[in-house]
């Protein structure tokens, strides 16, 4: 192939280096209104009285409104949340009264003569505490609620899900089990802390059309939501998203655009803006949702584990619309990458008084996989097997069987697994050149596949151009993975024309055609296999009109750097210029018209599992499938944790472009680090105790490794050239492999992330002690 697996520049690329990509906050509009949000003080409380008639009479202030104003519930998956609080806050940060002003300044000082009386409720702030019969119920009213027919909320309780897995008989392998292992794990909250924050502006014009500018992932379902929350016919609602600054979930769905909305009707033509500070960022956008976890083991004293039962309780927030769906994609991936014949697994996604839970890369497979490969290791070391060995025993090998009982016909695992134990030289110890520093290495597999609705769809119109150039029309959205780039790639492969002559446009709902949403690491798969069909049909377009011109069958003819080529007589062939309008004859007449070709994808034959037991035979799309290597050295006196070396490998079907996709694997790499030895969302009685960079601590270059990056290529058979996604789960081993690093090098196992200095110290301290 000529540009599909090269490392073709981003398209995007000189714009983003120069600072001349435009972003949300960077458009200017004339009559501009800013917007200002009033917040609850308070993780649960209900709203007795609000005052805002001082506010209101501030010189500049245009209007306020409240949540009373509209009161109709949204959400994705489960209708829970509204754009201002109802009634009660439910989070602390919680949005209740929004100013309108024609400046940031008057709308943000007029907050504070706005006067809300409270009754403070009893909060909960610990998802295993919700679940108790007695917890206070952060939505009584959660049986009224709509929800997807494919989760399952328990009315009267905390539960906004109860996902099940019931694999063969787990109780019964217990009994027979040589070994029975038991283990606890944690993971807290994390932020996302991309580059932009939340942005949105909204505009109705004089005839009531709504255009609405977003810094979102998935433009379509912003649309969606907007138009079921306000009644807005999808016709006369536009939203655009000119580029996105960094999401990795966190603006895969709405946070702030609703808020915006009847201020932008109430103001015809004029535009209305919001845009969070990095502390709203902290608090009021998605976090990723904390865990507890409880892993059950039963093994064989030959390796072969025979069962294995799960809990997982994650830590919703306040609003779980998002949140139910990581709960079923942790519980059908339970099992891990390993085919294992007895699986028993609860995962509940639980409502706190925490700030919103939501979408993080990795979809709730970095948080299980630091449970489940620790465990693996915990249980390699009880029955005295080595840890490779283990996972060679136990890993999934095509024909193998998945939790939910599907046969697994692709699986690199094992080609994965042996050449990160070779690159990191597993077995070869090494010595660190302090006396007061060890050096260990650890390994660790993952997997992951798309969460997504069985029906999620794709679509790309490619429109050919008189001067053999061509438009691409996608609304898959580039929030820095390179996706415009392997988009185009894709369309210049079947089309055999420069990458350089194939513009691509993006995020607009009136413009581009419909892509579900930018998340679940699809948009190469399935947005390009959309852009793949768009590009075969104005193929065979080309190739109808040419063989009347050339006199050929078509069956004979390819396109060949701008032209149709007969493959028999190459001399034969005619430039796509000529046709890109239809084909015009010698007396003037032409048929066809111009060259316009379409796309839509929805992946094939995936069904929805059963209800009561999650099994079924093609539930997911595919599984990506990788394993790390990394090596470690702690300081003894300090706890300090250094990574040396990161090995990463994963089998993704088709290296589409080298260097994007190793760009990927490397910042996987980053956010795994960060999340395993440095950050968490500090909480205390609901409140955010740490949002800024100041004590919040992401990785710097300072921290960075060695990174070795290799790839496996087993084809996915659905996917554009064979490819699928791995943008996720390129980081769903990071922290387990650290934390058996650190394992190897001192001894010590921690259950409970982030691995700071100060957790492996005491750590340290308390084996010496022992």
């Amino acid at each position: 192939m000529k540009f599909v697996g090269t490392s073709v520049k981003r398209v995007d690329g000189v714009k983003k280096v120069t600072g001349s990509l435009k972003y949300v906050d960077d458009i200017k509009l004339s009559k501009m209104l800013y917007v200002a949000v009033k917040r609850s003080p308070h993780p649960h409380a209900k709203i007795l009285s609000i005052n805002f008639e001082k506010a209101l009479a501030i010189k500049g202030v245009k209007d306020i409104i409240t949540g009373d104003l509209f009161t109709k519930r949204g959400g994705l998956y489960l209708e829970d949340k509204n754009f201002l609080a109802v009634g009660k806050v439910r989070y602390r940060g919680e949005a209740v009264v929004a100013v309108c002003a024609i400046s940031e300044e008057i709308a943000q000082s007029a907050l504070e003569f706005i006067d809300i009386e409270y009754e403070v409720l009893p909060a909960v702030t610990n998802a295993k505490d919700a679940m108790k019969p007695d917890s206070p119920l952060v939505h009584p009213d959660l049986g009224e609620y709509k929800w997807a027919p494919v989760f399952f909320p328990v009315p009267g309780t905390n539960i906004s899900n109860h996902y099940t897995l019931r694999k063969g008989d787990a109780k019964k392998a217990f009994e027979t089990a040589d070994f029975v292992v038991e283990n606890d794990f944690y993971v807290p909250h994390v932020q996302h802390v991309p580059i932009e924050t939340h942005t949105a502006i909204a505009q109705m014009d004089a005839d009531g059309f709504m255009t609405v500018w977003a810094s979102c992932q998935s433009p379509y379902a912003v649309r969606q939501a907007l138009s079921e929350a306000f009644d807005l016919p999808l016709n006369r609602l536009r939203v655009l998203s000119p580029a996105v600054g960094g999401g990795f979930g966190s603006k895969a769905g709405t946070t702030l655009e609703g808020i915006l909305i009847p201020f932008a009707k109430k103001f015809p033509d004029h535009p209305v803006k919001l845009t969070y500070s990095r502390q709203d960022e902290f608090e009021n956008a998605y976090v990723r949702q904390g865990l507890h976890a409880r892993i059950k083991t039963g093994v064989n004293k030959d390796g072969k584990i025979i069962a294995v039962e799960n809990e997982f309780i994650w830590d919703g927030g306040a609003y779980n619309e998002y949140g139910v769906n990581i709960a079923k994609a942790a519980g059908y991936a339970s099992a891990g990458p390993y085919d294992i014949e007895n699986v028993y697994t609860d995962s509940y996604c639980v409502y706190t008084n925490h700030p919103v839970g939501g979408p993080y890369r990795g979809f709730g497979m970095s948080e299980i996989h630091f449970g489940i490969e620790q465990n693996l290791d915990m249980v390699a070391e009880q029955i005295g097997i080595d840890p490779v060995e283990i996972r060679r025993i136990n890993g999934m090998k095509p024909g193998g069987v998945t939790g939910t009982g599907e046969v697994v016909e692709v699986a690199g695992l094992m080609e994965c697994l042996d050449i990160a134990v070779e690159e990191i030289k597993f077995y070869e110890k090494s010595e660190s050149t302090s006396p007061t520093k060890v050096r260990g290495k650890g390994i660790a597999c993952g997997w992951k596949a798309p969460s997504m609705p069985t029906n999620a769809a794709s679509s790309a119109i490619i429109k050919l151009n008189e001067d053999g150039t061509a438009h691409l029309l996608v609304s898959a959205q580039d929030i820095g993975q390179g996706s415009d780039t392997v988009m185009t790639q894709i369309a210049a492969e079947v089309l055999s024309i420069s990458p350089e002559k194939i513009t691509i446009r993006t995020g607009d709902t009136d413009q581009t055609p419909y892509e579900w949403q930018t998340v679940a690491s699809r948009i190469t798969y399935s947005a390009g296999r959309a852009v793949f069909e768009a590009a075969n049909d104005a193929m065979n377009q080309l190739l109808e009109l040419a063989q009347i011109k050339i006199g050929l069958s078509k069956r004979d003819l390819e396109l060949r750097d701008g032209y149709v080529v007969s493959k028999i007589y190459p001399d034969r062939k005619v430039a796509i210029t000529e046709l890109a309008l239809g084909l015009t004859f010698e007396d003037g007449s032409g048929i066809h018209g111009p060259i316009i070709g379409r796309g839509a994808f929805i992946p094939p034959n995936v069904r929805n599992a059963d209800k009561k037991t999650g099994l079924g035979e093609h539930p997911v799309v595919f599984w990506t499938y990788g394993a790390q290597g990394i090596e470690v050295e702690v300081d003894l006196e300090t706890g300090a944790v250094k990574i040396l070396k990161v090995v990463s490998v994963f089998d993704v079907g088709k290296v589409m472009n080298p260097q994007l996709l190793e760009g990927q694997m490397e910042g996987a790499i980053a956010q795994g680090i960060g999340t395993a030895l440095f950050e968490e969302l500090m909480l205390k009685d609901g409140k955010v105790l740490n949002p800024s960079f100041v004590d919040y601590k992401i990785p710097t270059a300072d921290d960075m490794p060695e990174m070795v990056i290799k790839f496996v290529e087993n084809p996915e058979d659905t996917g554009p050239f064979g490819a699928r996604g791995v943008a996720e789960p390129a980081m769903v081993p990071t922290a387990p492999a650290i934390a058996n690093a650190i394992y190897a090098a001192t001894g010590i196992r921690l259950n409970t992330m982030p691995l700071t200095a100060e957790r492996v110290l005491n750590a340290i301290k308390a084996k010496n002690n022992d």
